[in-house]
């Protein structure tokens, strides 16, 4: 057996990135300098330290279950904290020394450790050991992104839930993806953040995978309907439809993004996220944390963990870098009129690009934590929000914010204005969701329903100057508690609540007419929704974790990106 402090510092790394601690996972990286290792990311599977400390008890209780005559013996399932004190590990012993001569066999009981290493919902039963079979544990597989809070963002929050008796190590939690934050590294840094309970969290109960899926007869979406598309190497936080051509662009942690092209002859094109050094391109083994196409559909941005975006066109050229954050992006969006990009990071500040020559027309630096998410009002106003629990309203040409929203007890985690731009819907660690008006200091709604971290939300497209003018305006939140809510915001009422989901729920969608809403979670789960009823109308498991779902321009498809790398399409025409 060998290692190098390379190699272990690189498994906790990971273990920090999966578990949602994206922002600690930076500092940690930095400071251990992850970056100059020879280490290939792509070929560590996820939960590694997990399971290797899994294997690790294992191998102590079945030390401590042989005596020195090769006979076993049964003794009480050690905890993870038991196994590494010595006083403890030798009491069990004796402990077990004494039953044999005393003629006492032992069964192992229902106790169970139940350490969630494997996909959340899997029912991870842990191979038997000298105590006897351990009850399963739903842990939860990973963040991210995750990002954003990193897709950091990116958030780990649902552990496993241990057996009947077992006090158990929870699941090593989600992402923040895209970063601790939106994990994905998220949000969840993609999304990014850093959102979640880590070790030790509670999970809902009864998510074994080895039950079947909950839904109606007619409402599973049949394999034929979906288009399954192979090609990243790791997880991928984050998917978005191009608004004008049959495209669906994918950003992953294996430091690509991708555009897949659903008309034949269907394509894959990969863009290759490098940084200079020494005069050459190399692969910078960041995340990509975030992606959105241009309202023309013409260009596409991302951004990494590297702490560049960058503009692509449709056919994979680079046309711009975009380079003035110190450290991860964690999201960006492009303005209706398309001139502008804005971007948030870990570095406490936001950024208005020009797209045309890649340049920053104005750095905003109000934020006095890492800013994890933003959100256009106008083509030159928008909102950002931050883990240190503030949202700013801010102006291209002024030099402090027009508007400043304080009442979250926790980090924010992802903002969004109504189509109209007349209210900031905002949600957080905190379990609170809150609606905000320019005119008013204090939120007008403070929707307390959720039981934990609420990871994104999404507005209806209905209202006045929308496809759907006549139809109510609506609010979706997805929350770790394994439920979505639909709001209506004019009220502050919850409408529905979406109860099938069995683990944390990262990403939701509304069809572009406003009848349905897509929910992915990380038990593998896509499911469609009708807003009018709140019922069940399609459903369909994939085999990865769900941090992303979009709708195609038509509402005809709908995208979602997994942990296990792979990137799905729903074909729900007839």
């Amino acid at each position: 057996m060998s290692y190098t402090t390379d190699e272990l510092n690189f498994l906790v790394y990971r273990y920090l990135q999966e578990s949602g601690f994206r922002h600690s996972a930076f500092v940690f990286g930095q400071e251990s300098h992850i970056s100059q290792s020879n280490i290939n990311g792509a070929l560590v599977p996820p939960r590694a330290l997990i399971s290797i400390v899994q294997k690790g008890l294992l191998y102590v209780e079945a030390e401590i279950a042989t005596g020195e005559d090769g006979a076993e013996r049964s003794i009480e399932c050690l905890s993870l904290i038991d196994a590494v004190m010595p006083d403890v590990v030798a009491t069990r012993r004796q402990d077990g020394s004494n039953q044999k001569s005393m003629g006492g066999n032992g069964t192992g009981g229902a106790q169970g450790t139940g350490i969630g290493s494997g996909d959340p919902g899997s029912g991870n039963t842990l191979p038997p050991s000298a105590s006897g079979s351990l009850p399963s544990g739903a842990g939860m597989d990973h963040d991210a992104s995750a990002t954003h809070h990193g897709q950091g963002v990116i958030a780990g929050s649902a552990g496993g839930a241990a057996g009947s008796a077992g006090a158990g190590v929870g699941g090593s939690g989600g992402p923040g993806g895209p970063g601790g934050m939106h994990g994905p590294p998220g949000h969840g840094g993609p999304h990014v953040p850093g959102m979640g309970s880590g070790v030790g969290g509670t999970g809902p109960t009864g998510a074994s995978g080895h039950l079947p899926m909950d839904v109606d007869d007619g409402i599973e979406i049949p394999p034929e309907k979906a288009m399954v598309l192979k090609g990243h190497d790791s997880e991928v936080f984050i998917c978005a439809w191009n608004p004008k051509e049959d495209l669906l662009a994918s950003g992953s942690g294996d430091s690509t993004a991708r555009i897949w092209s659903m008309a034949p002859p269907q394509n894959e094109i990969v863009l290759k996220h490098c940084i200079n050094k020494g005069g050459h391109e190399v692969p910078s083994n960041k995340d990509v944390t975030s992606l959105d196409w241009n309202s023309a559909g013409t260009l596409l941005a991302t951004g990494s963990y590297d702490g560049f975006a960058r503009i692509w066109s449709t056919t994979g050229l680079l046309e711009k870098t975009l380079g003035q954050h110190k450290g991860p992006i964690f999201a960006l969006k492009w303005n209706k009129s398309g001139n502008y990009i804005l971007s948030a990071g870990v570095d406490r500040t936001t950024i208005i690009w020009d797209s045309k020559d890649g340049k920053a027309k104005q750095q905003f630096s109000f934020h006095s934590a890492p800013a994890l998410d933003v959100d256009w009002q106008t083509d030159d106003s928008f909102a950002s929000c931050s883990t240190d629990k503030c949202i700013h309203v801010c102006k291209l040409g002024s030099e402090r914010p027009i508007k400043s929203f304080q009442g979250h007890t926790n980090e924010v985690n992802a903002i969004k204005w109504d189509p109209q731009g007349k209210f900031l819907a905002s949600c957080s660690d905190d379990m609170t969701l809150k609606v905000w008006r320019m005119e008013n200091d204090n939120c007008v709604h403070d929707l307390q329903a959720h039981s934990k971290e609420i990871y994104t939300i999404k507005w209806s497209c209905t209202g006045p100057g929308t496809p759907n003018p006549n139809a109510n305006l609506v609010l979706a939140s997805a929350s770790f508690d394994s439920t979505v809510r639909l709001w209506d915001v004019e009220r502050g009422d919850c409408l529905h609540t979406l109860t099938r989901h069995k683990e944390p729920v990262y990403s939701v969608a509304f069809s572009p007419n406003g009848k349905y809403l897509a929910s992915g979670s990380f038990d593998k789960c896509v499911h469609i929704w009708s807003t009018d009823t709140g019922k069940l109308v399609h459903s369909y498991k994939g085999t990865g974790g769900i941090f992303e779902v979009c709708w195609n321009s038509r509402g005809d498809k709908v995208g979602a990106s997994a942990s296990d790398g792979t990137v799905f399409v729903l074909d729900l025409r007839k």
